[in-house]
């Protein structure tokens, strides 16, 4: 990609509060180049102008992508490789496209070692309360450092409670994990999880569609849930209220076809009043990280291996057991007495015979068969 279209995207990045479907529309159309220098000139229909007007004259492109550069980061664009094109699928639905931020984001700001497109292909996103109690944050710790575990990328905001609680235990052990953010890369929010921002950018990835310096909003923490969910295949509440943004995160990931699920709390605590609405309305009950990994992962991965014998006398079919234990403990015996001792008939004894052979368990000498005495015999 030339500077010049990388500039042309950074600007329009800025020009308007996204998503803009008209802006989208246009760079469809004509290119993210023509499509800078027509909002530029204010030659644009008067739905675009009207939302460009208070931005079109602030041109940042140069400084913005040179801080990001600085810090490691890139432009994420359609054009790209790594841009999300199977995770943003869901946003050409009609019901998701009527909703007012209801479009994938014209460019995202990154930083971290992780590639996006391949996080998204395997990841669970893992949210709640600010105000988790103390069993939340546990569980959230647990359901984060499983699903790690499992190669499994956990996809959270964050913020305060569940969402730090589940980014540190992936952190912990290793695993990847993406923060999805409200504002620029360059603010940290909130700003006692700076720390926790930077573990993230140097290990997993930080990911926002705001360009550099944009601070945080209610409305856009509003906007940012619905990446949250676009970016996992599915989306976890641990604790919640009725009203919140882990609610509103589930409602975009039920909305774009993802799966949600809810941890149950005690039936007294409010801060899990908005997971058992989730459950009611049907999502699915999550008490372990493997609950999720089932709802993310490949067919059968989870399947229990085939049980394999504890001993040698598990494998054997009825005729060879029976005819096993048809033989004395010590000392030896002919087929006809064999047979005789099993209940079988003599040419039914033979094949069984020939099995417990092969299979080490019996031994044949002078035309009489003995127990191998070094196996264990088992009843």
């Amino acid at each position: 990609m030339t500077d010049l279209t990388l500039r042309a995207w950074a600007y329009l990045s800025r020009v308007v509060e996204p998503p803009c479907a008209e802006l989208a529309t246009l760079v469809d159309r004509v290119g993210a180049v023509a499509a800078a220098e027509r909002v530029r000139r204010g030659q644009v229909d008067d739905t675009l102008a009207h939302h460009t007007k208070a931005r079109r004259e602030i041109d940042r492109a140069a400084d913005d992508l040179e801080l990001l550069a600085r810090r490691g980061g890139r432009l994420i664009t359609p054009d790209d490789d790594e841009w999300p094109t199977l995770a943003f699928t869901a946003f050409g639905g009609g019901t998701v496209a009527a909703k007012p931020q209801g479009r994938a984001p014209l460019v995202l700001w990154a930083a971290g070692p992780a590639r996006l497109d391949e996080t998204a292909q395997r990841a669970a996103a893992v949210v709640g309360t600010r105000a988790a109690t103390s069993y939340g944050e546990q569980v959230a710790a647990d359901l984060a450092a499983g699903l790690a575990e499992h190669g499994v990328a956990v996809v959270s905001g964050g913020a305060y409670g569940i969402d730090g609680a589940a980014h540190r235990a992936v952190l912990a052990v290793d695993g990847v994990t993406v923060g999805v953010l409200a504002g620029g890369i360059d603010i940290p929010y909130p700003a006692g999880h700076s720390g926790l921002l930077h573990r993230i950018g140097g290990s997993g990835l930080l990911v926002t569609e705001y360009p550099p310096g944009v601070r945080p909003a209610r409305h856009r923490f509003l906007t940012r849930n619905r990446l949250v969910a676009a970016f996992a295949a599915a989306a976890v509440v641990v604790e919640a209220g009725l009203r919140s943004g882990a609610a509103n995160t589930a409602a975009w990931a039920r909305a774009l076809g993802r799966v949600v699920g809810a941890v149950p709390g005690p039936v007294t605590s409010s801060a899990s009043t908005g997971c058992h609405a989730l459950l009611r309305a049907g999502a699915e009950v999550i008490t372990r990280a493997e609950d999720i990994v089932e709802l993310v992962g490949s067919i059968g991965e989870l399947a229990p291996e085939q049980p394999r014998p504890a001993t040698p006398l598990d494998g054997l079919s009825d005729d060879e057991r029976q005819v096993y234990e048809a033989l004395p403990g010590r000392g030896v015996a002919t087929v006809d007495e064999i047979a005789v001792a099993a209940a079988l008939e003599p040419t039914r004894a033979l094949a069984p015979l020939a099995m417990l052979e092969v299979a080490g368990l019996v031994e044949r000498r002078d035309g009489r068969w003995r127990i191998v005495q070094h196996r264990n015999r088992t009843a």
